[in-house]
């Protein structure tokens, strides 16, 4: 026997620009660790928008439905898992852009009725991966500077504000007055415009001595001249390629500055280490509880408009956090 329809947005083909087809397909059944959600939200990363153009290391396949960050209710659970009817966030391999999706027992944040789906969404994935690369990889000290760039973006917004929690001199990038206004709101105790400014000229004013960590989103040649920006034992966190191209790092500038540079894939680390994972996530969601984290709004989309939350996404429209919601979930 079949089970029930649902609604979920498929892809079933790698096009360029992508091709997402709202279907009615089959609700998915949970594996024995696994729970079944009525999903609320669904968040969105930029890894998304390259995942669904076949240019993401992962290649789903095909068809299949993209998202892997969800906000719902438990509606079947496993065994440890939270009891039917749970309101909870989630990681899940993928699958989140559908009515009903299957997370991992071990990867759900149990939440209050009252805290807002967007919130919950940043706080389950952009920050623990955020305090993952400044605290576990960077060992950033107070009173050290932090380089962030995209600062208004879902991930850099989130480095913006715990690299200011964690004591740190913040120096953010961003594109455009309204994107610079918003990373300001944060704590940022500098934000420059890219569009407006010489970033690396602007940077080297800021901190004459160089910058101890560059936390970097972008890639591409934003990385490469990151690289003359760095104190003597300075960090380089290759976070990921929003810029649309890989970082090809001049070793040279690395060695004149007995600099690191360390890659940091966030759900590989969770897969790897579960109890880690849990400490990361465990410790923002207790300091946003405490009012000691500030997070943009982001944006919700509709359900319906995964194609132009996807695509404001793409072409860097966004502030913050972006995510569908599913008003009407079915049953």
């Amino acid at each position: 026997m079949s089970n029930p329809l649902m609604r979920a947005w498929q892809v079933k083909a790698l096009t360029e620009p992508p091709s997402l087809a709202l279907c009615d397909i089959e609700r998915p059944t949970p594996l024995d660790d696994e729970c079944l959600l009525r999903v609320e939200a669904c968040g969105l990363a930029f890894g998304d928008t390259l995942l669904v153009r076949g240019r993401y290391q992962v290649k789903p396949q095909l068809p299949f439905v993209p998202g892997s960050e969800v906000v719902g209710t438990v509606v079947e659970t496993c065994a440890g898992g939270p009891p039917v009817g749970t309101r909870i966030a989630s990681s899940c391999q993928q699958g989140g852009l559908a009515e009903f999706a299957r997370v991992p027992g071990r990867f759900v944040v149990p939440l209050s009725n009252g805290m807002p789906a967007g919130a919950a969404l940043a706080l389950r994935s952009n920050f623990p991966t955020a305090l993952y690369a400044l605290r576990e990889v960077a060992r950033l000290r107070a009173g050290e500077t932090v380089l962030v760039h995209a600062g208004s973006g879902g991930v850099g917004s989130a480095a913006v504000t715990l690299a200011r929690w964690m004591g740190a001199r913040v120096l953010a990038t961003a594109g455009g007055a309204e994107k610079v206004a918003a990373v300001r709101t944060l704590g940022a105790h500098e934000v420059v415009d890219y569009r407006a400014d010489d970033w690396i000229d602007a940077v080297r004013r800021l901190a004459p001595s160089g910058v101890n960590v560059v936390f970097d989103p972008v890639g591409g040649d934003v990385g490469v001249q990151s690289l003359r920006c760095l104190v003597f034992g300075a960090r380089y966190l290759i976070v990921g390629f929003a810029g649309g191209e890989l970082t090809a790092l001049p070793a040279n500038r690395l060695l004149l500055h007995n600099a690191t540079a360390h890659g940091v894939l966030w759900g590989e680390v969770r897969k790897r280490d579960a109890d880690l994972a849990k400490r990361l996530t465990r410790d923002v969601y207790d300091a946003h509880s405490q009012g000691e984290l500030s997070l943009l709004s982001g944006q919700a989309f509709p359900f319906e408009q995964a194609p132009q939350a996807l695509a404001a996404l793409h072409e860097r429209r966004s502030v913050g956090k972006l995510w569908l919601e599913l008003r009407r979930a079915s049953h």
